[in-house]
């Protein structure tokens, strides 16, 4: 069967031979030319059969439609490989494809969200970023135990290809990789072993280089931060909000903690003895982290939250807003206060916010959180403290705001600088005296 003139002196009919215990390459021989086909054992036990080709009896092998007896070797050992990995997909049902894959971790995401505020839903951008560049696209329709990182990489060039930054594209693919990785240790049984190191491999991150300029951007002078704050107040007072907008604006000015972490803040976080607010940690990650931090504020924070805290129980919110009912298509009702749900409801404010301050439109409320830590970086405090003060880590202080790091180190490495020439001394001759 290895050779055309060893073949051509076989009887017309099936010859077999092994290509492991349970594999057997066929050779069907006609009378016009043969064809391979590879039979092998399932599961069950049972024997099944597959046509793999023409053999080259008459024109050499192509290893597409033509086989040679080594290609069609290869051909028989993949298609029983991609059989068994089928039939083990398949074994509890239908096999999961990417699509059930993103739809599974956007459901347990959000149900994640509710659970941690409450029945609210926060942030939506999993559902919108991965429903917008995943299920749309191609690899949707791919079954999880065929996705190979070829495909992974190809799809995230067809993403980068759509004018999408760079860090947006980091971070879909996060979303999705975190999607394929909750698939494998769900469907651990039905998957390839070597699934997640595909997963891992594709999903890659190939773009070189990082540009700060947006972060530099939005680092404001401790003036513009004042003039924000003090503009928070003036559209508190115009709109109705009876405190709520202004202190939430001052604590995210005064900690430079996320909106995620503030909004969950409690009464007992304000420690009026210390100065001291207590901020939880973000949700980020899945290492070990402390359940807060504790961040040094002034008198006049602690002041202007003394009515948000008057009393009320430790456990209560500390930032609360009033929530409105729709009565008629021109009027609203106060219905009960309750939490900031999510960043989305602080668009409207800030947007106003930021008009009163007369800051260009492009200013973002993370503004304070990069000007906090830029801040703390120019007071010369190590960057291990403001990095816990912030709730990160140093590598992404010194990754974002390392220019800011040399800046505030500048004064002490002048201190180092020492003449390293001598001075010539002037001589000046002396007059003969007679």
């Amino acid at each position: 069967m290895t050779t055309r003139n060893a073949r051509s002196r076989l009887s017309a009919g099936m010859h077999w031979r092994s290509v492991s215990p349970e594999v057997h390459l066929g050779y069907r021989k006609g009378v016009r030319g043969g064809r391979w086909v590879v039979r092998w054992r399932d599961a069950e036990g049972s024997y099944k059969q597959e046509t793999i080709g023409v053999a080259d009896d008459a024109i050499d092998g192509d290893g597409e439609a033509t086989f040679s007896f080594a290609q069609a070797d290869r051909r028989a050992r993949d298609i029983v490989e991609q059989r068994r990995a089928d039939a083990k997909a398949e074994k509890d049902g239908p096999a999961p494809t990417v699509k059930a894959a993103v739809e599974a971790y956007v459901e347990a995401y959000e149900a994640r969200q509710r659970a941690a505020s409450g029945g609210i839903l926060g942030r939506r951008a999993a559902r919108g970023q991965l429903g917008r560049h995943v299920l749309t696209d191609e690899i949707a329709d791919v079954k999880l135990h065929e996705l190979t990182r070829d495909a992974l990489r190809g799809w995230r060039k067809r993403l980068g290809e759509r004018g999408l930054a760079i860090a947006t594209v980091r971070r879909i693919s996060n979303d999705f990789r975190a999607a394929l990785n909750a698939a494998a240790e769900e469907h651990h049984n039905r998957l390839p072993a070597a699934f997640p190191l595909e997963v891992k491999a594709g999903l890659a991150s190939t773009e070189q280089g990082y540009s700060p300029v947006a972060r530099e951007a939005q680092v404001l002078p401790d003036a513009d931060v004042r003039r924000i704050v003090a503009a928070a107040w003036e559209v508190d007072g115009a709109g109705g909000w009876e405190g709520d907008l202004g202190r939430l604006v001052l604590v995210l000015a005064a900690t430079g903690a996320r909106f995620s972490q503030v909004a969950r803040m409690t009464v007992a976080d304000v420690q009026s003895a210390q100065l001291r607010l207590m901020v939880p940690t973000s949700r980020k990650g899945k290492g070990q982290k402390v359940a807060k931090i504790g961040v040094p504020v002034g008198e006049d924070v602690i002041g202007a939250l003394r009515p948000a805290v008057a009393g009320r129980v430790g456990s209560a919110t500390l930032l609360e807003r009033w929530r409105h009912k729709q009565v008629t298509p021109t009027k609203w009702e106060r219905v009960g206060r309750g939490p900031w749900g999510y960043s989305a409801e602080f668009s409207a404010p800030w947007r106003a916010i930021t008009a009163r301050a007369e800051l260009p439109a492009g200013v973002v409320p993370y503004a304070l959180r990069h000007s906090s830590i830029v801040r703390g970086l120019r007071e010369m405090l190590p960057v291990r403290l403001v990095a816990a003060l912030h709730d990160t880590s140093s590598a992404m202080i010194e990754a974002h705001y390392s220019a800011f790091i040399v800046s505030a180190l500048d004064e002490l490495a002048a201190k180092a600088v020492v003449p390293l020439t001598t001075v010539p001394a002037t001589v000046s001759p002396i007059k003969a005296v007679r």
